[in-house]
């Protein structure tokens, strides 16, 4: 995976972008201006960033793994250490699918009805390979989303969540709480280690 340097990140008009930030040269951004990307961050090839009106905030220490899309009007926001696993495609904004009215983008809105809602992902949340999330949920704190889940309703704290639509299965181990703490310890200053 080639990388663009930090002066070429820097060009291409994010709202901000932290240190130690690797972006694959092949991933899409849209509406850069609108995204905001913290420290530690890594986004793989053929990933998709379009970032509505809301924009799309990004934490620190976080992957964003091939293939994976963040579309839509409202806000999208990862918390610090999330792991969006391949072809992840996560909507703050969905057509309506009744039939009572017309859908995709090349449509007038006035003949359509979009929803568009905040997409919230709390701090250390897996979500698995080939999920989807919809919009209007928070996931919570420390959930992990298994692989091919439908997300389409907010997911509580420290629940391991998978199927379509997503249930819970048990509770999380809290252990990476403890890992998380040593880490931060270690890496006081992520800056410093540059």
């Amino acid at each position: 995976m080639t990388i663009y340097s930090n002066d070429e990140l820097r060009q291409l008009g994010f709202a901000a972008v932290g240190s130690n930030v690797c972006i694959s040269r092949k991933a899409s951004f849209y509406g850069a201006s609108r995204i905001s990307i913290g420290n530690n961050v890594r986004i793989d090839d053929f990933c998709v960033l379009s970032a509505g009106e809301g924009g799309i905030t990004i934490g620190n220490y976080i992957h964003i793994a091939v293939y994976s899309s963040l579309i839509g009007a409202a806000n999208i926001s990862l918390g610090d250490y999330c792991n969006i696993s391949s072809r992840v495609a996560i909507y703050s904004s969905s057509d309506d699918y009744s039939g009572n009215y017309m859908t995709n983008p090349m449509v007038d809105s006035a003949y359509t009805n979009v929803l568009s809602k905040p997409v919230v992902i709390k701090e250390h949340v897996i979500i698995g390979a080939n999920s989807v999330v919809l919009p209007s949920v928070t996931i919570g704190l420390g959930v992990a989303v298994g692989a091919l889940s439908l997300v389409s309703h907010s997911l509580a704290e420290w629940g391991i969540y998978a199927g379509q639509p997503a249930k819970f299965i048990k509770q999380r181990n809290r252990q990476l709480l403890t890992l998380a703490t040593s880490f931060e310890e270690k890496h006081k200053n992520p800056l410093d280690r540059l």
